[in-house]
């Protein structure tokens, strides 16, 4: 079976979560969201693109509703024993199927945590949820129930976030060799990617994103790729992958020339970095580790190219985004503890200018500070 925790640890993890559902004042949960699912169970799959549910009562019972196409997936990759398959027909309800499956529990009547916030659960799979339920049971949403669980990872799972590392560093060393006049962006990325999957790694829960020229002060990926300038700029956002777990990198590369202005903004993007890693300790919050990112990138007049977020957690996650709960901006409390996992990126675009400054790492907070998982130095890269 492809499960990569001990049954021990998963055990545990679920007695955590039951524990937490109580707590809540709950019967039990409703999992839409794929990473908890992997994350109780080691199930594995992209088949929450469907209607899929995974129930996991306060007592510990859990039963996987899903599609036939996920039931050998289940029990290749999961612990989940109870599989219940929802049939593919015009005008299916899953959601009277899932209530069949609560009542053969004996839910009637009791209060059922919901993860509305999930990928997988569209708004007319949620309607259709609500609409089946409605009288059955009440609905609470617990759509962070799980994360909060997750955030905070494991000896076991730090073994991997770690390995993630070791493969953003190796994908990086690939751009680096790549990168230079003429050189062509889907040569960049194929080369990357193929360090990432060498490495036995995975494919990144969404597209690595590369711009350059104009497009280097975009910070989303997008379709179309073209070849480098003798003078250009490259940026990069990316991650190394390993076990679905991400270590992320970002780096904006000068081709040819390397501006008075530009490395200005490297030297700021810098020490903004450096200001949020002297900052994440165990029990500051994430808003202070914006502020001290702000408060640099303002001191060195980059206050109107700043964004308003600065990073945040990573974790196992799945395709379309691998940014996780919670994110570093201004005034958010949620504070650091060991075993957390952060992505910090400084992203400084002077769209006047037309320049574009970033760098960022993936940090793990220890008992007295935090470690980069990356062995990467953080020099200005000119090609």
């Amino acid at each position: 079976m492809a499960i990569h925790f001990t049954e021990d640890e998963l055990t545990g993890r679920r007695a955590r979560a039951a524990e937490a559902i109580t707590a809540q004042g709950l019967d039990g949960l409703l999992m839409f969201r794929q990473e908890s699912m992997y994350y109780l169970t080691g199930y594995d799959t992209f088949g929450y693109v469907y209607f899929q549910c995974l129930y996991l009562g306060a007592d510990g019972a859990m039963t996987l509703l899903t599609r036939a196409p996920d039931l050998r997936q289940a029990r290749h990759t999961s612990v989940i024993e109870d599989v219940r398959i929802w049939v593919d027909e015009e005008g299916a309800t899953p959601a009277d199927a899932l209530r069949d499956v609560l009542e053969s529990y004996g839910l009637r009547g009791k209060r059922l945590g919901v993860e509305w916030e999930a990928y997988g659960l569209t708004a007319r799979s949620g309607r259709m949820l609500a609409a089946s339920l409605d009288g059955f049971c009440t609905l609470q949403d617990a759509s962070d129930l799980v994360s909060r669980l997750r955030v905070v990872k494991s000896p076991a799972e730090l073994v991997y976030v770690r390995r993630a590392g070791e493969l953003a560093d190796e994908a990086l060393a690939e751009a680096e060799r790549l990168a230079g006049p003429g050189a062509f962006e889907g040569d960049i990325l194929a080369a990357m990617q193929g360090a990432v999957f060498r490495g036995g790694g995975d494919d990144p829960a969404n597209e690595t994103i590369i711009g350059s020229g104009p497009d280097a002060l975009l910070c989303r990926y997008f379709t179309g790729r073209r070849n480098l300038d003798h003078n250009d700029q490259l940026t990069l956002e990316f991650a190394g992958v390993y076990r679905h777990y991400h270590a992320c990198l970002m780096r904006t590369i000068l081709i040819g020339e390397a501006p008075p202005a530009q490395c200005a903004m490297h030297t700021a993007a810098v020490e903004a970095l450096q200001a949020c890693k002297e900052t994440l300790l165990p029990g500051a919050t994430m808003g202070a580790v914006f502020d001290a990112h702000a408060s640099v990138l303002d001191g060195a007049g980059y206050r109107e190219h700043r964004l308003n977020a600065c990073g945040y957690s990573l974790g196992a996650t799945y395709a379309p985004n691998w940014m996780d709960w919670p994110m570093f901006f201004h005034g958010n409390p949620f504070a650091a503890a060991p075993g957390m996992v952060f992505f910090v990126h400084i992203i400084i675009f002077d769209s006047d200018a037309g320049l574009a400054m970033t760098t960022g790492q993936t940090l793990e907070v220890t008992d007295n500070g935090c470690t980069p998982l990356s062995r990467a130095p953080l020099d200005l890269l000119v090609k």
